[in-house]
């Protein structure tokens, strides 16, 4: 009986013996026995296209995040460093959200909204400072006030003096808005007219040439206190239907070929889209090694961050410092700058001209 109460007692420990061999196997082992699905996206098949109408401009459709083509023969090279950086998304979001730039002897507030909330908004604020619309064009995109002389507050706000006299001059301002060169953005621009008289309708907005000093300073004032304005009323704006209709064609386009990137077209004047070229590089974070403005080049460094690693060698080596592998271009054609780019000859590294210019597009627009 013993014997038998023995046996017994040792087959009722069984399962516990080998359940806590499987848990000390489990332990042992980590995580082995749970998937790793981390690269599964690699040899990911490639879904269906989107379909659009045939009167869909398909230019104005992107991908939400763009991400890298991958060919199967190259997956097995897809490292965490060859993966690109996705844009910083300035066109939805800036760092920060009213900043006035300049740029030969013009000066515009960034806006990042659309012209159809900024329109409402503007029209208040030229209300509160003691000034009347006269009149407008929400397709231009322009507003013009009536005389600034009879208000105390818009006097001030021009810089006339504090004695009014019959004789003076005459001043009314014109704030023009327009869509901005990144998507969802508005770029706002005002000035000072002197006049004769009340104007009976609206003056064409024409580019000032050297405007002095002078000029600019009031345009920087006026500027900066429409962008307070606007900041203080982010929570109470309303939208304009009229001022939709602004003309919004995209001033940045990528032309491809063969599903290929081979150049990109900027509706801007030379001095504007080397500015942007400029800071979609500085952006995207790809280091310019010369520049030339006036021959229309820049020299840059595309490598990828492992291709600049020069590993256990840097002591030595200096091949994690920029070197000249590709140039971008800008070229003037009819009236618009075309940017366009090559490797150097000799280079070997991973990634191609198409995708410097995709990835400065991103940053573009």
């Amino acid at each position: 009986m013993q014997v038998l109460k023995g046996t017994g007692s040792t087959l009722m420990f069984k399962p516990v013996v080998v359940a806590s061999g499987l848990l000390l196997l489990a332990a042992a082992s980590g995580c082995s026995l749970v998937e790793d699905r981390s690269e599964r996206y690699v040899n990911a098949t490639e879904g269906k296209p989107l379909e659009l109408p045939e009167t869909a401009d398909d230019s104005r459709f992107s991908q939400t995040m763009p991400i890298r083509d991958v060919q199967p023969a190259d997956a097995s090279k897809m490292y965490p460093s060859d993966i690109p950086r996705p844009p910083d998304m300035t066109s939805d979001i800036l760092d920060e959200n009213y900043v006035i730039e300049e740029l030969d002897g013009r000066l515009w507030l960034l806006v990042n909204d659309v012209p159809g909330r900024i329109w409402p908004a503007v029209n208040s604020y030229l209300s509160e400072r003691g000034l009347g619309v006269g009149f407008d064009s929400p397709q231009l995109g322009i507003l013009q006030t009536e005389l600034a002389n009879f208000s105390k507050r818009a006097r001030n706000l021009v810089e006339l003096s504090d004695n009014p006299s019959a004789g003076e001059q005459k001043v009314v301002l014109q704030v023009r808005m327009a869509p901005g060169v990144r998507r969802k953005t508005t770029e706002v621009q005002v000035r000072r007219l002197d006049v004769e008289g009340q104007p009976d309708e609206l003056i064409p907005w024409t580019g000032v040439s050297d405007p002095s000093e002078q000029a600019l300073e009031l345009q920087r004032r006026l500027l900066s206190d429409l962008g307070d304005f606007l900041r203080a009323r982010e929570e109470t704006k309303s939208f304009s239907r009229a001022a939709s209709g602004m003309v919004s064609d995209p001033l940045v386009r990528l032309i491809s070929e063969n599903d290929e990137a081979v150049a990109i077209r900027m509706e801007l004047d030379y001095g504007r889209s080397w500015a942007e070229v400029s800071r979609a590089l500085t952006d995207s974070g790809i280091p310019v090694v010369d520049l030339n403005r006036s021959e229309g080049w820049f020299h840059v460094d595309f490598r990828t961050e492992e291709e600049r690693d020069p590993g256990w060698f840097s002591w030595f080596s200096d091949k994690d410092a920029p070197q000249h592998t590709h140039t971008v271009s800008l070229s003037q054609q009819s009236d618009a700058i075309v940017i366009s780019a090559e490797d150097v000859p000799g280079y070997t590294g991973s990634r191609t001209t198409p995708d410097l210019l995709e990835q400065l597009f991103d940053y573009l627009y």
